[in-house]
């Protein structure tokens, strides 16, 4: 591959691996600690993310275990998992939270196969709008005289086909996880 091209499909990859991350955050109905990824809690007045705060296990397939560090954050802890919108309840023992993982009603389930369908039409867009860079990047150096024309037409076919295989990517992603939110 073209140097020149190295760093489009550099931020392709990253945009995928920013998708798969989007997608672990998607409560499937079975116990996944990566729901809790994106809530922080206010650990001495420092929005702090969950996983550094205490111990996140799995003890069951259908229950989420948060041991915190200290005491005093059960509160805190259980105030920003409500304030999260994960659509879970938290229990706390005086020592743990626990939470139970309900199933997934089919009308949750189809709501959270849109939401997936959302991100990965968003994922699709970013990786159309790295092409439209690379693209107007190749231009400007063929036009610059940096490159012939022969070899800008190569690296926007390379490009293309670069786009067509991460958009592929993509497509693969959300079917599987689709699959895995509908499976009851």
């Amino acid at each position: 591959m073209d140097e020149r091209l190295v760093k489009f499909e550099e931020k392709m990859g990253k945009t995928i691996t920013n998708l798969e991350s989007e997608f672990n955050t998607i409560r499937a109905g079975r116990a996944n600690p990566h729901i809790l990824d994106r809530i922080t809690v206010n650990y001495y007045g420092t929005e702090t993310p969950l996983q550094q705060v205490g111990n996140i296990s799995v003890p069951d397939p259908k229950t989420i275990m948060i041991s915190p560090w200290e005491p005093k954050l059960l509160k805190d802890i259980e105030k920003a998992i409500l304030n999260s919108n994960i659509g879970i309840n938290p229990s706390n023992d005086g020592r743990n939270i626990r939470l139970a993982i309900p199933d997934l009603t089919e009308e949750r389930r189809k709501e959270l196969s849109k939401d997936v369908k959302k991100k990965a039409e968003e994922a699709k867009v970013a990786i159309r709008n790295i092409r439209r860079d690379a693209v107007d990047n190749i231009k400007k150096i063929t036009k610059a005289g940096e490159i012939s024309e022969d070899t800008g037409l190569d690296l926007e076919d390379e490009i293309q086909k670069l786009t067509d295989k991460y958009i592929a990517t993509v497509d693969k992603s959300a079917e599987a996880k689709t699959a895995e939110i509908m499976k009851v």
